[in-house]
Parts: C-alpha cells; structure tokens; sequence
C-alpha cells in the first residue's frame, strides 16, 4: 500500500462501534512498578471519536464468568487512531492484575463506550485547575493532551500528587509539553522523598496552603479533580472553606449520586407483578414493583454484563423491544441510543409488560 493509498484509506474508515468491534491491544508499556499503560486499535480498521477525559469499560476474561472493569481514556482523541488506558494494581485487583499479567499485544478484549461526563469539553471554562492523585492523573493527561494539539495557548494550572517523585506519571512528558503550551503550569507534590538533584516540588499533603502557593488564582479557575476518594474530599472540602463557587468545580467518580427517589405509577391492588421477556433467553418472569431489570435478570439466570450499576458506565445497556421503563441513569448512556430502543438495565424498572434483547 503506498502512502497516497493509505491517506485515502483512512478517509473511508468509519468510526469504532462498541456494538460491533472490539478492541485489540497494539502495545504495552510499563509506567511505574505498579502502573501500565495499554494501547489499542479497533480490531476492524477505524478511528475512535469521544471527548477528551472520557472513560472506557473493558470485559476481562478472568475465569469462568468475565468481569467488567471501568478506566478513564489517557489517550486524546486528537490523535484518533488508538486509544490507551493507564492503569494501577491495586492490592487484591483482580482485573487490572489479569492485564498485567495476561494482556499482551494481539490479544483482544470487548469494550463499551467511551461515555463520561468528566470533561472541559462538557464543562468549559476560561482558565483551568486540574488536581490528581496517583492513577487519577489519567483524565488530565488526556485533556491536557488534546490541548497541546488543538489548543496550546489554554490556561491551565496542573497539580499532581504522588508517594514519591518516582511515582508521578507522565511528569517527563508533561514537562516536555509545558515548552510548548505558554500557559501550563506545573506543580508537583509528594508525600515524602529523598532530596535529590533536579526535584522541584513540594513534600506532605494536598492542602489550602499548598493550593494558594501552587495556584494562587484558583479562585478564578474551573477545577476537575480525580483520585482516591479521600483525596477528592480533601479538595473538595478545602476550595469550599475558602470562598471557591463550587458551581465549577467537576470531579471523577465511577460511584453513583445518590439517586432520587423513583416514583413508580401504582396499579390497582392485587393487580400482577409487571412481566419481563428475555427475547434470547427465551424467559418470561415477573418483576415486583422497584425491581430493575438487572436485579430481575439475575435472579432468574439471565446473564446482563454490568460495572457501576449505578448508571454510568453503560455496560448494561441492552435493546428494549417493547414495553415502557422507568430509567433514572448518570450518564452512561446517549440520546441517539435511547432514541434507538436501548435502556440501562441497572437503573430501568418496568411500568408494565417488557422485552428486552437478551
């Protein structure tokens, strides 16, 4: 294929489709003991389109019955031909320790999305402060990539937050893009090191004190956070004591809001359980009233892959055929596949008779 044939190829390619592709891993790289970064192609020719700081749920083969696995996107979607997760073992993983030790190039996996609200691109701003903590720093790289690319006179503070100097990721490139983007700025905190030569950071903590020294203009900025939970509430709760309008202030999470309340409409009494038909299956079994789908799904052996199940992620997305839900989600799912007949069936309750493709 010559070159001119290969530019002319990628014109015609259509973008990945989670319904129809799967993904294959192109490369491997090792970030830190515990850290890996993964790299993947669509496994038919395409190009992947989604916003920069969005997140992928892959399906891992770890034994019998797969488990799904939610990690935000490294990658920038201005470079459209891979996408890449950077991912942390935690003690007592069990996904993320299958890819580490499992996951090799040509090796292929199922995903679905990319989805996620975790973006500038959703949440614009004049000036930005990005906060992160360990893996955490992996929607940042992904924003703060696209902008070196697309954008490289935006204006952005950049903390990150490690054990050691040896433990912040991406710190060798994203000194590399400060030259060139103006108005990025660093800053670096370790919760202890050994003095060393070239360190410029601070040691302890994330705290008021160190934002006001790192960004004294935080109060101006629109601030996406991510990490452990108990870094994000540090944050959080620091900008709240100190007059910042928390109306932009955005963080990460792959836990649910607390849902409101779902009022379902009350039928007469005594009146049948609403019933659900698994079209695949071949089952048809009654739903009590506040039942999902999903809860009604295993309770009778119906297999519906799931991860947050709290209506984010959008693994259990699934064909309604007919029948009408009540479906409370948090954004794992988009209006174009609504409109198409799919439901999330972790936070879908039936208001009557219902079938869904499974």
């Amino acid at each position: 294929m010559t070159i001119a044939s290969t530019f002319h190829h990628f014109d015609e390619l259509q973008p990945f489709n989670d319904r129809q592709h799967r993904l294959e891993c192109i490369a491997v790289t090792a970030e830190t003991a515990d850290v890996m970064t993964f790299v993947f192609k669509s496994e038919t020719p395409g190009w992947f389109r989604y916003l920069p700081g969005q997140f992928v749920t892959l399906e891992l083969p770890v034994g019998p019955e797969p488990v799904m696995r939610t990690y935000t996107l490294s990658s920038t979607p201005s470079r459209p031909f891979s996408v890449a997760v950077t991912v942390k073992a935690q003690g007592g993983s069990i996904g993320t320790r299958w890819m580490f030790e499992n996951l090799k190039p040509g090796m292929s996996l199922k995903a679905f999305g990319p989805l996620g609200d975790f973006t500038f691109a959703r949440h614009p701003g004049e000036k930005y402060l990005f906060v992160s903590a360990g893996s955490g720093i992996t929607p940042m790289m992904s924003m703060t990539r696209w902008m070196a690319d697309c954008a490289p006179m935006s204006d952005v503070a950049f903390l990150t937050c490690a054990r050691t100097p040896g433990d912040i990721l991406f710190r060798s490139e994203l000194e590399s893009l400060s030259a060139g983007m103006p108005n990025l700025s660093l800053g670096f905190v370790v919760e202890g090191h050994q003095p060393r030569d070239g360190w410029h950071g601070l040691r302890g903590r994330i705290d008021i004190d160190k934002l006001k020294l790192l960004c004294p203009d935080f109060r101006d900025r629109t601030v996406f956070c991510c990490g452990p939970e108990p870094f994000m509430r540090g944050v959080k709760g620091a900008l709240e004591a100190n007059g910042f309008d928390m109306g932009r202030y955005h963080e990460e999470s792959f836990q649910p809001a607390v849902p409101e309340p779902v009022v379902l409409p009350q039928g007469e009494p005594g009146a049948p359980a609403a019933i659900v038909s698994f079209s695949l299956a071949g089952k048809e079994v009654a739903c009590a009233p506040g039942q999902t789908i999903l809860q009604v799904a295993r309770a009778h052996g119906v297999r519906i892959g799931a991860a947050c199940e709290g209506g984010i992620c959008g693994t259990c997305r699934v064909m309604k055929l007919s029948g009408d839900v009540e479906m409370s989600h948090n954004g794992g799912i988009l209006d174009d596949e609504i409109d198409e007949g799919y439901i999330l069936a972790c936070c879908s309750r039936p208001l009557g008779p219902v079938t869904v493709e499974v």
